[in-house]
């Protein structure tokens, strides 16, 4: 279930609005956008060599073109006209690429659209994780509408949250024969043809499915269905008090009890468990879910027990029984990530970020401490925007949410906050804040920038320190971490190019980065800012790109450079630049 340690201070006013009855969402992140004019792709990633196909939302009149770009280099230009054109992709593995539409107006090309694309034969490299939360009768045309707006931010794998039937008999009924429907631990429906179907259309755009269960739930009637006294945690060496996950009912089904993720027999017990489950569902792997540092606990035999360490059998003994499915765990504000995680069979890093990791700075120090543990592996972060705004029906505050992206995005990792709605609360069917037309666009342009510049963002290179300075007054440049009324600079090398990433904080409230009242205020818009820094290599390109303008486009800029000082202008910044120095 059930990320709910935090659940308690909204609880009263989430099951006042949102439990009695399943609300339909009217987040417009499901239900459409207004572009005036947008391209769609059949899938979320594609095989390399792979074609393309791109349905347009209108038919185009006149002088047009699409190009493929990978960075700053063209790949190929083609005309387009109608309301669809197919691309061959090329067949190098794991590269992004932006493809724009271009309109050609009175001799002039004018860049109306874009979208990137992602060429991966794996989901590893690359993860941009999302999530569903619910399972009961829902129409057909809903579910494939939403899967269509999940595939156009290009999400390649899905989190199913909270669809089992109990935590320590996630199937109901057998994998032979599933019962048609249940209750989850919310005593919500779940459908069984509900499952298969969105397991069917992910798989269709190329995305990869993950059941969430804890590693260590068992219900109140566990007995009944087989699970030992002998494998459950205590608070204390004489077995007096189990621990255990306190969830107000009769709106829930019961608290969850910790078993001992470390006992050999448990581990066996629910690993028959998901083999019922992936003879019943095609699901492509295992979320594994946690709750964080539980303070002392003992086995039945009394003998303490360190649960940031046991992470590591059971997840070994899960990854045996089932070589072929995928495996990601959470480590809950990065609870046994050093001591298991990092160094298990997960297919990328997880951690969902709570206090005391509550600014921009500290999610870079979770980014990097991941990347380090596990030897490069990337991070899908779940940190929960407009946490407290979203007590109440309203709307997310835009500048919070993208400034937040901008962040994570920048340094490498992605941000698990789609699904049928924008998540503001650990729970996931929580569903108060809608999405204003501003960032409903914005938001999809800050994935296709994204997919389109992975390579550049997420494929490696190392962190540095390179001096910028603004000598025009346009802006006050400071090195990483962020300060309040300045631009913050992050500098990184990739292969032959320096880049730098400009964070706009000009105008910010604050540096939390879950804005939790959606106080965080839009940045000024800079302008025409004369940058210079110091190279000491001879510079042939400089360019610029942003999901903020030019429908994240590159941009070339004119600099000159004597000896190692390097002057350049740069068009404008509003949330995130990044500038590449070739």
């Amino acid at each position: 279930m059930v990320r709910l340690l935090f659940l308690v201070p909204f609880l009263a006013v989430y099951l006042l609005t949102s439990c009695k009855k399943d609300k339909p969402s009217n987040d417009p992140i499901t239900y459409g956008s207004s572009f005036a004019l947008n391209l769609f792709a059949e899938k979320a990633v594609y095989k390399p060599g792979e074609t393309v196909r791109f349905s347009i939302n209108r038919n185009l009149q006149g002088d047009w073109k699409v190009r493929l770009r990978h960075l700053n280099s063209l790949i190929l230009e083609q005309p387009v006209s109608g309301n669809s054109v197919s691309i061959a992709l090329p067949a190098q593995d794991f590269k992004g690429y932006l493809v724009e539409l271009v309109e050609i107006k009175e001799g002039k090309e004018i860049i109306q659209a874009s979208i990137g694309v992602d060429v991966s034969s794996d989901w590893h490299r690359f993860p941009r994780y999302g999530f569903l939360s619910k399972f009961g009768a829902i129409r057909e045309m809903e579910m494939e509408k939403t899967m269509e707006q999940l595939t156009r931010h290009h999400i390649n794998g899905l989190q199913f949250y909270d669809w089992q039937y109990k935590h320590h008999q996630p199937l109901a009924g057998t994998g032979a024969l599933p019962m048609q429907s249940w209750t989850d631990i919310a005593n919500k429906e779940v459908r069984l043809n509900t499952l298969k179907k969105y397991i069917e259309l992910a798989h269709e755009k190329g995305m990869k499915t993950m059941f969430y269960n804890l590693a260590f739930g068992a219900l109140e009637d566990a007995a009944a269905d087989g699970v030992k006294e002998e494998w459950y945690l205590f608070k204390d060496a004489n077995r007096k008090e189990k621990d255990k996950h306190v969830l107000p009912q009769p709106f829930f089904k019961s608290d969850i009890f910790l078993t001992d993720a470390g006992n050999g027999e448990w581990q066996n017990y629910l690993i028959n468990q998901n083999k019922q489950v992936y003879q019943a569902l095609d699901f492509d792997g295992y979320h594994v879910d946690a709750l964080g540092d539980r303070g002392k606990l003992y086995n039945y035999n009394g003998e303490p027990v360190n649960q940031a360490e046991d992470f590591s059998s059971f997840l070994a003994a899960i990854k045996n029984a089932a070589p072929a499915k995928k495996m990601v765990m959470n480590a809950v504000n990065q609870y046994g990530q050093r001591e298991s995680i990092a160094l298990a069979p997960v297919d990328f890093l997880y951690t969902e970020v709570w206090h005391p990791n509550e600014t921009y700075a500290d999610i870079a120090t979770i980014l990097g401490n991941n990347y380090f543990l596990s030897d490069g592996k990337p991070t899908v972060l779940a940190a929960y925007m407009n946490y407290t705004l979203s007590d109440n029906p309203g709307y997310f505050n835009t500048p919070g949410l993208l400034l937040t992206d901008a962040v994570i995005f920048s340094l490498g990792g992605a941000h698990l906050e789609l699904g049928e709605h924008i998540l503001s609360k650990e729970y996931f069917p929580h569903t108060n804040l809608q999405v204003k037309d501003e960032l409903r666009v914005a938001l999809m342009k800050y994935y296709d920038f994204m997919v389109a510049y992975e390579n550049l963002l997420r494929d490696g290179g190392e962190w540095n320190e390179l001096a910028v300075v603004c000598t025009n007054q346009k802006m006050t440049i400071n090195q990483w971490p962020p300060v309040s009324g300045n631009v913050s600079l992050l500098s990184k090398k990739v292969d032959n190019r320096q880049v730098l990433h400009l964070h706009n904080f000009n105008q910010a409230t604050d540096l939390n980065w879950r804005d939790t009242n959606g106080q965080q205020r839009k940045p000024e818009l800079v302008e025409n800012a004369i940058l210079r820094c110091m190279v000491n290599q001879k510079v042939t390109k400089v360019w610029v790109a942003s999901p903020d303008h030019f429908q994240g486009a590159p941009q070339e800029i004119s600099f000159v450079q004597e000896g190692n000082e390097l002057v350049f202008t740069l068009p404008s910044l509003l949330y995130w630049n990044m500038i590449v120095i070739e």
